[in-house]
């Protein structure tokens, strides 16, 4: 995993990519809920449920390169069947590879747990 990013923003673009973390993890969840509010197929379901999982990555800054890109297919996979909203569906696909191609900033638990860790040797004795 430490390999897809080498280094978690601090900072302003830190907070930047919490911001866009957050807007898309809550566009996310608040659309799958509404289109599981209308009783939908079990496939329509499914893609609801999966959008929610990847939006709880997202919001959590967990596996983002991967929930990033997983986001940007499912919304671009989207596109032919909701042409009326064709903006929004683009807007998400974008911010999505966006945040899988710059990672997920400071704030985050890939931060946490894949983050540079620093060793310091035990002091000499003297």
């Amino acid at each position: 995993m430490r390999r897809l990013f080498s280094t978690f923003a601090r900072g302003w673009p830190g907070l930047g990519l919490l911001l866009l973390r957050l807007v898309v993890g809550i566009a996310l969840i608040g659309r799958a809920v509404a289109k599981l509010d209308s009783g939908p197929s079990f496939y329509l379901a499914a893609l609801c449920v999966l959008a929610i999982g990847l939006a709880v990555l997202l919001l959590a800054g967990l596996w983002t390169p991967v929930a990033g890109t997983l986001v940007a297919v499912l919304e671009v996979c989207q596109i032919p069947w909701h042409r009326e909203v064709l903006s929004t569906y683009i807007f998400m696909a974008t911010i999505a590879a966006a945040l899988a191609l710059l990672g997920p900033g400071f704030w985050s638990l890939d931060r946490r747990i894949y983050g540079w860790k620093r060793i310091d040797p035990p002091a000499p004795k003297s």
